[in-house]
């Protein structure tokens, strides 16, 4: 009964220590975050699309590439208020808050979302904007806005629910550019940046991780536990015996 008991202990341990590691990286996956904001904040939509005051939760739909998808949900997480189009961005210092940054606006008027950064991480999400929203945004704050074509933008009345559909599809295969207040396009390069040449090889793998994360440390976490299992079955024989 006794051997019964430990070995029933040690298969435990080793289901504990499979679980661990799927559900860290599912959250790694997503960036899932919850926001809430004070006031009314404006995101990338048909016109000026309009978040009131409240609790949020932010998600990465999909990110396998250069395009990255994000979607907005209500606090519930059953309802999806945009399905977003944005462009990584690099920053040189991480911090292990979540980051949201925003453009100047008018006192009195929404804030205008820019982008958002995940705790720990280097990169964030810069939001594309409808060319003739993005280029009233500069005209506000006098600086290049990330832009795609305004007949690509969708909203909360295009219910998207998986990264194969056809608006998502569309909004990855959009032209993105960016534009001064005079309406003139430039390169995305103006607003976005790069990262640097001796960081870009740690800061790629950690959007790839559920990809590219082998079962190499679980076989080994696996092997030794059933090494300490079989010493300590060996042990506790000898003091039987």
């Amino acid at each position: 009964m006794n051997y019964l008991k430990l070995m029933v202990s040690m298969f435990c341990l080793v289901l504990v220590a499979l679980a661990i590691p799927s559900v860290v990286k599912a959250d790694e996956w997503n960036k899932e975050t919850i926001v809430s904001f004070s006031g009314p904040v404006e995101i990338p939509g048909v016109g000026a699309q309009i978040l009131p005051a409240g609790t949020y939760v932010f998600k990465l739909m999909d990110s396998q590439s250069d395009r990255h998808i994000v979607q907005i949900f209500n606090k519930q997480r059953d309802h999806v208020y945009a399905t977003i189009l944005a462009i990584p961005n690099f920053r040189l210092k991480s911090t292990d808050k979540t980051v949201i940054t925003f453009r100047e606006r008018a006192v009195g008027s929404p804030e205008a979302i820019r982008a958002w950064f995940y705790p720990g991480n280097n990169w964030g999400q810069e939001f594309v904007y409808p060319k003739t929203r993005a280029i009233e945004l500069a005209k506000i704050t006098n600086e290049p806005v990330l832009a795609m074509p305004a007949d690509l933008a969708f909203n909360i009345t295009t219910p998207v629910k998986s990264a194969t559909e056809a608006p998502v599809l569309a909004l990855k295969e959009a032209p993105v550019t960016a534009v001064k207040p005079t309406g003139e396009e430039v390169a995305v390069a103006e607003v976005v940046e790069s990262p640097p040449v001796q960081t870009a090889a740690v800061s790629t793998p950690d959007e790839r991780l559920p990809n590219t994360a082998g079962p190499l440390p679980l076989l080994g976490l696996i092997g030794l536990l059933s090494l300490g299992t079989g010493i300590t079955l060996s042990a506790f024989r000898k003091r039987s015996a």
